[in-house]
């Protein structure tokens, strides 16, 4: 089993930041050797964001490619999505996910373990 803690979410203008973490514990060597993150809006299916293998390889969705940024600490199962250039489109509740390999994470299907969520909103 792992068990991820998801932080930093909250309201934001549109053009703002937000860092969001989240930190792996349990069976991370074989659990979590990907960790990434998706995002769910009210009334839509949950979407991949952004994912992180331990070899710093990574995977974004166009929607947020060039604004977010998805980091991992070396030698520790604690990720983060620096989210920039913030949207009204982004507000969502995001949630980590983690896997076995990179792939398995970037699609909802094969994820591993999800978190609970934390919620972000973006204001016009």
């Amino acid at each position: 089993q792992v068990q991820l803690v998801e932080s930093g979410g909250g309201l934001v203008q549109a053009g703002g930041s937000l860092r969001l973490s989240c930190a792996a514990s349990g069976r991370t060597s074989s659990g979590a050797y990907a960790m990434g993150w998706y995002r769910q809006a009210p009334g839509k299916e949950r979407e991949f964001v952004a994912a992180i293998n331990r070899m710093g390889a990574t995977k974004y969705a166009d929607s947020v490619s060039g604004r977010f940024n998805i980091l991992r600490e070396n030698g520790k199962y604690t990720a983060y999505l620096q989210m920039n250039s913030l949207k009204p489109d982004d507000t969502a509740v995001y949630y980590c996910a983690t896997g076995g390999t990179l792939g398995s994470v970037a699609q909802t299907w094969s994820v591993g373990y999800w978190g609970q969520g934390t919620q972000v909103a973006v204001s016009s």
